[in-house]
């Protein structure tokens, strides 16, 4: 990673529930969409040179050691710099939007703790991607900065700023005790202009902190799992009660590799994930608005309403087509960069099962479900217990001709075992015969056509007869039990194949033709978190403990996990990824009560 200039995991993230932004470990803020998460970028420097927009401020020291950690409890961002000459901090958030019409900002604060220095910024955002021309106009006390068909941005500063060919640049002198501070946002949001900060901080910081107060969690490792609910807060969107994949686009699994995605969105797998996880924590309101969002997905769909995209738009409209930005070089050249998704279009049979899944806790740890809402999920089951034999992409979006995924079949069969379930629970009207009939039906064709007999475990693909990690959701949905021979005996057989010192790759892309894509990967975050789980609930005690202490040290300073890991523990792909945090989260809650003695009872 030589040639990278700020790496992934040296950036900690913020945001307003609306987008968010990276801030690189040497105060430059080097990634950001606005308004929102799934607009174009404005900020881009991450993914090409630094002329594709950033902002950087930092103290005229030669070699300080510098910093970043988060106010407790909050997505409140401080970079340090100590040397010296002294102790700067650089307060980074932005204000939580209560409005609908309301504009996102974003707040920096330079304050000087001990000693004395001057520092240097350097604004310059690039529209669109960096593909709009940019020009920059000044103003009294601010600078605008505008492009043809894209919104006007603003930066306003109390010290003196520089217009320098399209970007606002200048430095200032602090001595201990003195601050500046710095606010970007809209042109038309009159609290940019005034600098209107007073307040901000105080109330940012009560909304984050009356928020981790709601969680019940107080097992081992709290500080990690809470800022794990905090990323997963962090990628909800307040207005539409969805949840992103990951902050970012483009960031590649191989570094100089062509697999870079574009994360920007809702997946109906990792937010139901999602979903689950906070719930576990005691956050139940999330899972109302969650599921009011999904509503919304059905409504507005292009297809059948009973066939769900595999994902939407944050706003839950449906289209995310797919492009390349050729005028963007990459993260450590990692061509192409990409931005949509055309999964979108693709049918993965296994997101019926983790959102019913999502919708049968939601219903036992919040509110019933309403009448509507259960004939929606009849329609739907009624679809899956006739058309769960599908071949399809699978759970990792394979691009190469669609196969008959034992995954596919295990969440089918979650999204039939669930809704009996809440049908029993909620003496709801349904066609029981029918599901129980189609339920029994996958557990045989699983059974039958998904074990290899000669090798003595589990399939990924019918007939195949090799290994996938998505097998590792098999005890933890309760399909098989933890401890049952043919499931340890497929377990060893992961460990065997995919797992590297406690890494789990998801596959081997030599033995999986349906990949259809050149290169390679990094080991995956939340596969190698569900190893640890499978561990602990096959009573492998101490290795499942010390795989979680290792996986822990790899987190990033903050506590932040992008999508996988290289061969050293880097951070690859996206970041920080939801999937990686929730599955960290269901690990640790699981691992904390097998330490602690307590009961495990069965619970679907």
């Amino acid at each position: 990673m030589s040639d990278v200039k700020r790496k992934i995991e040296d950036h900690g993230v913020i945001g307003d529930l609306r987008t968010c932004a990276l801030i690189a470990n040497d105060g430059t803020l080097d990634y950001l969409c606005w308004p929102n998460l799934d607009s174009p970028s404005v900020f881009s420097a991450l993914l090409d040179s630094d002329d594709a927009g950033l902002f950087s401020l930092a103290p005229d020291w030669a070699h300080p050691r510098q910093q970043q950690l988060y106010l407790p409890d909050t997505n409140i961002l401080q970079t340090r710099w100590l040397g010296p000459e002294g102790v700067a901090e650089m307060t980074d958030y932005m204000p939580i939007c209560r409005q609908h019409d309301s504009l996102p900002r974003l707040i920096r604060r330079v304050k000087m703790l001990r000693g004395e220095a001057r520092f240097t910024f350097h604004c310059s955002p690039r529209h669109d991607y960096a593909r709009a021309q940019t020009t920059a106009s000044a103003g009294p006390g601010y600078i605008d900065f505008s492009a043809p068909g894209q919104p006007t941005l603003r930066l306003a500063a109390t010290v003196n700023m520089t217009l320098d060919q399209h970007a606002a640049t200048g430095s200032f002198h602090l001595k201990a005790g003195e601050d500046v501070v710095f606010i970007f946002g809209s042109s038309d949001d009159p609290h940019v202009t005034a600098l209107n900060t007073l307040h901000c901080l105080d109330e940012t910081l009560h909304y984050w902190q009356h928020w981790s107060r709601q969680s019940t969690y107080r097992g081992r490792w709290q500080e990690n799992v809470q800022r794990s609910a905090l990323v997963l807060k962090l990628l909800t969107s307040w207005q539409h009660g969805s949840i992103a994949a990951a902050a970012t686009f483009g960031l590649p699994e191989e570094l100089g590799g062509v697999r870079n995605w574009d994360y920007r969105a809702a997946w109906i797998r990792d937010a139901s994930f999602s979903m689950y996880a906070l719930m576990r924590l005691g956050y139940v309101d999330e899972a109302q608005h969650f599921t009011q969002w999904v509503s919304r997905c059905v409504e507005h769909s292009h297809t059948d309403e009973m066939r769900l995209q595999v994902m939407y738009r944050l706003d839950s409209s449906t289209e995310l087509h797919e492009m390349e930005l050729l005028n963007l070089s990459g993260y450590g050249n990692s061509r192409p960069v990409r931005i949509g998704n055309d999964a979108w279009q693709q049918t993965q049979l296994d997101i019926y099962g983790e959102l019913m899944d999502a919708i049968y806790l939601a219903n036992k740890y919040g509110e019933a479900i309403s009448q509507r809402g259960w004939q929606h999920v009849s329609r739907m089951i009624d679809w899956v217990s006739e058309n769960w034999m599908q071949a399809d992409a699978g759970i990792w979006e394979m691009r190469g001709e669609p196969e008959h995924f034992l995954h596919s079949r295990l969440m089918c069969w979650v999204a039939l075992d669930r809704a009996l379930r809440l049908g029993l629970k909620r003496s709801l009207p349904m066609p029981y015969a029918r599901w129980d009939s189609a339920r029994s039906a996958i557990r045989q064709d699983i059974w039958e056509n998904f074990w290899h007999k000669e090798q003595g475990h589990f399939v990924s693909t019918r007939g195949g007869k090799h290994l996938d990690a998505s097998m590792l959701l098999m005890p933890l949905v309760r399909f098989v039990s933890a401890t049952d021979p043919d499931w340890l005996a497929t377990l060893d057989a992961i460990k065997i194949h995919l797992v590297s010192d406690g890494l789990v790759k998801r596959y081997n892309i030599n033995e999986t033709p349906a990949d259809g894509l050149q290169g390679a990967e990094g080991s995956f975050a939340a596969c190698s978190f569900w190893y640890v789980e499978c561990l602990a609930r096959a009573g492998r005690i101490h290795e499942a403990h010390f795989e979680f202490e290792k996986l822990l040290s790899y987190a990033n300073p903050l506590g932040l996990f992008a999508e996988e890991f290289d061969v050293r523990g880097h951070a690859l792909g996206n970041f920080p990824q939801a999937l990686s945090h929730l599955a960290m989260i269901s690990a640790a809650f699981f691992l904390n009560r097998k330490l602690s003695g307590e009961e495990t009872q069965w619970q679907p």
